[in-house]
């Protein structure tokens, strides 16, 4: 298993991107020596850029198929920890070369330049590369639900309408959170240009920072940086929780669908033993990880998937990490792309998912 660290960029909606207009090859289906494949060393690189070894166990002389994943560091990468720690120690029935990245913009370069077979990636990210590459890539699975919580440090907020004349602390204006945020407003009478202050100018991490010294009364934040404000803060409180606002705003039980696992269409049909083998390896690792919280939050850490075991342990609960086929989806994810379209085509890609868009195994 390789592993790579993309630097932290700004950008959080991969639609905003200037992307490119057709996808290079997905990547060898093995590799040329199974045997040097099977004990390669996997390679972490450190923010310092020194190299740490950390070799895979030997397997027999023998071909395994190759697959380049990519992952995003917080709750969508969270569920793969245990499947980076079997392909490091060479259990897998696959040989997987991990990316580890920060920001999703990151990540849909990898993808548009065909350096990663599958990724774990936004939910409208998945739709708007396949809209702008002309349907080259799938979602294959969902696989995080909702993750957002308004925190208060306070008593005041029990309900939607207690938001009225308030001042809301949040990041990422266009993003799938913002617009997720301003449904639920406007189906609880509340004009998100009227009725309360969005407040724009903190990065997620600062904001987590601003909630924990008290600078932000009302903070709406995702997993883990919940976690690490009320892990610094006992005085925070989840005020609202965004799944079951959604739930309640749509009338509906439909999932509010945060991540998903994407694959490159033509890697799937020239590898479709490899790829079935991947979703059924990545879904033990998902069920691990919601079992054996413990155990996951140590190679949650190891992995630097979050910043150290403490996080992740109290993180794990709450973060909705969750393994669901795509054709079983496609109902509530047609929905969630039809919030998201009325409120800005572009945050879809500028059109909402036909059937192809849905990975079939």
């Amino acid at each position: 298993m390789k592993r790579t660290y993309g630097r932290l960029i700004g950008g959080v909606l991969a639609s905003t991107l200037a992307l490119a207009s057709g996808l290079a090859g997905c990547g060898d289906a093995q590799k040329a020596d199974p045997t040097a494949a099977a004990s390669a060393a996997s390679t972490a690189v450190p923010a310092g850029g020194s190299t740490v070894p950390a070799a895979k166990t030997p397997q027999p002389a023998g071909p395994k198929p190759v697959l380049r994943v990519g992952a995003l560091k917080g709750p969508t990468g969270m569920g793969m920890a245990k499947l980076m720690e079997d392909d490091a120690q060479g259990k897998t029935a696959v040989d997987y070369e991990f990316t580890l990245l920060d920001s999703p913009d990151d990540m849909t370069a990898k993808i548009i330049n065909g350096d990663l077979d599958a990724a774990a990636v936004p939910t409208n990210m998945a739709l708007t590369l396949y809209n702008k590459t002309g349907g080259a890539v799938q979602l294959a699975a969902v696989n995080t639900l909702g993750v957002l919580s308004l925190l208060e440090n306070g008593s005041s907020i029990k309900s939607v309408a207690d938001l009225k004349g308030k001042t809301i602390y949040t990041s990422g204006k266009g993003a799938t959170q913002d617009f997720a945020f301003r449904y639920i407003l406007k189906q609880n009478g509340l004009d998100p240009e009227k009725d309360v202050t969005l407040d724009y100018k903190l990065q997620q991490a600062e904001l987590a920072a601003a909630a924990a010294s008290g600078d932000a009364a009302l903070a709406l934040l995702p997993q883990p940086h919940v976690t690490t404000a009320m892990m610094k803060n006992p005085n925070l409180r989840v005020a609202l929780d965004i799944t079951q606002e959604w739930a309640k705003a749509s009338g509906s039980n439909d999932k509010l669908a945060m991540g998903c696992v994407l694959v490159q269409k033509k890697y799937a049909q020239a590898n479709k033993g490899a790829f079935t083998t991947y979703l059924e390896e990545y879904k033990q690792s998902v069920q691990f990880v919601n079992g054996q919280a413990d155990q996951a939050a140590e190679l949650i850490a190891k992995h630097a998937i979050l910043p150290n075991a403490a996080v992740a342990k109290k993180a794990i609960p709450l973060s909705n990490i969750v393994y669901i086929d795509a054709q079983e989806a496609k109902p509530f994810l047609n929905k969630f792309y039809q919030v998201l379209f009325d409120f800005e085509p572009k945050s879809v890609g500028g059109k909402l998912a036909d059937d192809a868009f849905y990975y079939a195994k």
